[in-house]
């Protein structure tokens, strides 16, 4: 089960012998959640829309990659987000990691539950298992950095009351084409399939059996992303021969061409 899908559980739906069941519908009354991408230079723009955003009574996630700053990554931290925010916004503002002891966030979050905090700035620790209807804003920092899955993940958290939400992707100037292609996808699109798929044909799949969570593999005869129309056909006839219980005697020479695989690929 997935709750949002991923490259690799995708691809084992299609390779896998696994039985695939799609619930598509949002519970009533939610609305589109609004997605748009800002420059990290312009976070005085974000901090007006923000400060309009509390004044109307909503709450705000405020995402960031790290805990702490570091001399090797280019990327903002929670602790120092933190600290500039509760400078512009005094006692509204609190601060939750993967360090954070589990007593403090217990505390922390029913805080912001409660609405005693505006703003929650944290790492991707809020990524799975908050449910907060009141937090209509979630602003992710460095999204380029992130996966497709994980933006979209990330931006479930907001959007599950009955007010329009808003979802900001905060990036540095210097982007990739894959990174410019990754936050496009996200602003066009809402559905977490549409951005499964997409994702995968980006940075790939992983091991089907395995723990590698992304990179192309080199497939002898077919393509689980390419020829996917190939994998459902196979598995109607599998199945067709299941229940027929027809005589597999007959496919031994495919079988040998299929050990000869290898050959027949470097042919091609």
């Amino acid at each position: 089960m997935s709750a949002t899908p991923i490259p690799r559980t995708l691809t084992m739906t299609i390779y896998g012998d696994m039985d695939l069941s799609i619930i598509k519908e949002k519970p009533k009354n939610r609305l589109e959640i609004k997605t748009y991408s800002k420059l990290d230079k312009k976070i005085d723009d974000v901090i007006s829309f923000i400060k309009k955003e509390i004044k109307n009574g909503n709450q705000i996630f405020w995402v960031c990659p790290l805990i702490k700053e570091s001399k090797k990554l280019d990327h903002s931290s929670a602790i120092e987000k933190y600290e500039y925010l509760k400078k512009i916004f005094p006692s509204q503002v609190a601060l939750l990691h993967g360090k954070t002891e589990m007593d403090v966030k217990e505390l922390m979050l029913n805080k912001f539950l409660n609405n005693e905090f505006k703003i929650l700035v944290s790492t991707t620790i809020i990524e799975v298992g908050i449910d907060f209807p009141n937090a209509n804003v979630i602003v992710i920092e460095n999204a380029n950095k992130f996966g497709l899955s994980q933006l979209h993940q990330l931006r479930g958290r907001v959007g599950r009351g009955n007010k329009q939400s808003t979802c900001i992707l905060m990036f540095k100037s210097s982007l990739t084409e894959n990174a410019k292609k990754r936050l496009n996808i996200l602003k066009n699109s809402n559905n977490g399939f549409e951005i499964s798929e997409k994702d995968m044909k980006i940075r790939g799949y992983g091991d089907i059996l395995g723990f590698k969570q992304s990179g192309i593999k080199n497939f002898k005869l077919a393509d689980p992303v390419h020829n996917s129309d190939l994998f459902e056909l196979a598995e109607k006839e599998i199945k067709k021969m299941e229940t027929q219980n027809d005589d597999i005697s007959k496919y031994k020479i495919l079988m040998k061409l299929y050990d000869q695989a290898d050959v027949i690929n470097d042919i091609v």
